[in-house]
């Protein structure tokens, strides 16, 4: 696992450590010292601890003039024992949303399970961003369908192209777009939120 770095190709257009409105604003990262684990394994330096002993991410990009952020996950969600989605919820999303951001791209082809509990961080999140959607790329099938074993899947929107979609071969604006295309589309046509 510590090969696997963060998807590196929009740094030149947003860091998180740089932006002042980011949760990760100013902080520092090495290149060489491997201090973060998922059970026994180290990953890569890049990616960020929010509080959870199992999942960590980074944020790709964020727009607050379109209220977008695209954030890349990796290592195992797990509600049941370490509360994820309450740090989550709480230490990242909440002061995306304070900023503005109602859109969220959660990128989890690297999320290699899940562990339910409840769903009132799930219910709350959504419920922040009236207006807004959260959208699952590339998240693996049985994690998938973990999450609609619990009815969790309510909150997020994913299936169809979402579930082998080519994201890094678009620009950070151009993802958002297509994916808000693919959202809007599905709304228009009064489908359900998941497929």
């Amino acid at each position: 696992m510590h090969t696997i770095e963060p998807y590196w190709n929009w740094r030149n257009l947003y860091t998180a450590e740089e932006d002042a409105r980011s949760p990760f604003f100013g902080r520092e990262y090495s290149e060489t010292y491997y201090t973060d684990t998922i059970y026994d394994h180290y990953i890569h330096p890049q990616w960020d601890n929010i509080g959870s002993a199992t999942l960590f991410l980074k944020i790709l990009y964020t727009d607050y003039e379109d209220g977008f952020t695209i954030i890349e996950m990796i290592g195992e969600w797990n509600d049941t024992l370490y509360n994820d989605i309450m740090t989550l919820k709480r230490d990242i999303i909440d002061q995306l949303v304070d900023q503005g951001v109602n859109k969220f791209i959660l990128i989890g082809e690297n999320v290699l399970n899940f562990h339910s509990s409840d769903d009132c961080y799930y219910e709350e999140w959504f419920d922040d961003i009236e207006d807004g959607w959260i959208t699952l790329l590339n998240f693996r099938e049985h994690v998938l369908a973990d999450f609609s074993a619990i009815n969790i899947d309510n909150y997020f929107i994913y299936g169809g192209a979402l579930n082998d979609f080519p994201w890094a071969t678009f620009r950070p604006l151009q993802l958002f777009q297509k994916v808000d295309e693919m959202v809007n589309k599905r709304f228009d046509a009064g489908l359900l939120l998941t497929q």
